[in-house]
């Protein structure tokens, strides 16, 4: 048995224990009857034949953690069937290594971009399984991924920490956080953090019901309000714009990035003192948290159990608790938005939680 494993798209917590459980699972189970290729930098390695025989040991002392001992890559999902010059596209170029390799299953961790190419391989007569990973809890039909937890986890901390500076100096802070066309990460954090507002893509706000709230906690004797807010948060007006319009205009921001337009914006409509502060990657990287740790764990050895029973084409989710094998056709191209009716909305709604809408 010959099995490749390889981490694609961005980084997060997590994805060196789902490494560890698949080939820990495997070894106990094949013992010397397997052969694991770590396939270096995501699709990048099996594209070009990249890739190193893993021993047992390179298995050991990496629950804890972060980033991944393979390297990644982003390899843009459009791109994979273009070619260039005398180079044939990428998917035939890791069809053809994949058989160079004489691999009997290829393991493949990633989030969304990860499972369209995952599933065209699939499409193509690949043995593939896929882990879902990615910090913005956006794949469809997993109830989680790892390395979530462990983002909302950093954010929620960034989000206290602020609230003692913030109080002492009675200003206004905006918390930008991951989550570029899905809010769930600022939804949890900001929950979790006590934000005054969250702002979410799913949910166009109006930059003028913000600044009313605002005004209102100042009337109220707080003088104090921090702002939680998804990289892709839209204005309603930019919500009715298309993909292209929308590009456009946020190319045309002088600001660098919607936060600081926002600080503006405020500042110019309250006289509030604005501050701005932006994690950025602190929220990928470090330890996975308990929760994470269990779940790759979980979601590693299910792989390993699929390979056993020679089924392929699957991504092993969690639905109900439980570990279940979902068909890569049911996952692909799929995003999982927060649904503006959720339970944690309506939840945050009820204790004062401001949406911007």
């Amino acid at each position: 048995m010959r099995v490749g494993i390889l981490t694609s798209g961005g980084d997060c917590q997590g994805l060196n224990a789902a490494i560890r459980a698949v080939g820990k699972a495997l070894i106990e189970k094949y013992e010397e009857d397997i052969t694991i290729l770590g396939i270096r930098d995501g699709y990048r390695g099996l594209i070009e034949g990249d890739y190193k025989e893993m021993d047992p040991k390179d298995f050991s002392g990496i629950l804890t953690l972060g980033g991944t001992i393979l390297g990644t890559s982003r390899q843009p999902f459009k791109e994979m069937r273009l070619s260039s010059g005398d180079q044939p596209d990428k998917i035939e170029c890791m069809k053809k290594n994949y058989k160079r390799m004489k691999l009997d299953c290829v393991v493949i961790l990633g989030g969304n971009g990860t499972h369209k190419t995952a599933n065209l391989l699939s499409q193509e007569g690949l043995n593939v399984i896929t882990l879902p990973k990615t910090i913005d809890n956006d794949l469809w039909n997993t109830e989680m991924t790892f390395g979530f937890s462990s983002a909302v986890e950093t954010a929620t901390t960034v989000i206290d920490a602020i609230h003692s500076t913030a109080t002492s100096h009675g200003r206004v802070f905006i918390i930008e956080l991951m989550g570029h066309k899905v809010g769930w990460l600022t939804l949890h954090a900001g929950v979790a953090g006590g934000a005054d507002a969250i702002l979410l893509p799913e949910i166009p706000y109006d930059i003028d019901s913000i600044c009313s709230m605002l005004k209102l906690r100042k009337r109220s004797g707080k003088q104090f309000s921090i702002l939680a807010v998804a990289e892709g948060a839209l204005s309603k007006e930019e919500a009715q714009l298309s993909k292209k319009e929308l590009k456009a205009k946020r190319a045309k921001m002088t600001e660098p990035s919607l936060s600081y337009r926002l600080a503006k914006e405020i500042g110019a409509k309250t006289g509030d003192e604005v501050r701005v502060t932006i994690p950025g990657h602190f929220q990928r990287g470090g330890s996975p948290c308990p929760y994470d740790r269990v779940l790759s764990t979980r979601f590693g050895t299910a792989a390993a159990r699929l390979i056993q029973e020679g089924r392929f084409g699957y991504m092993v989710a969690l639905q109900n608790q439980k570990i279940v094998p979902v068909p890569l056709s049911e996952v692909a191209g799929k995003l999982k938005a927060v649904p503006i009716d959720c339970e944690l909305i309506q939840s945050a709604r009820d204790i004062g939680i401001s949406f911007g809408d």
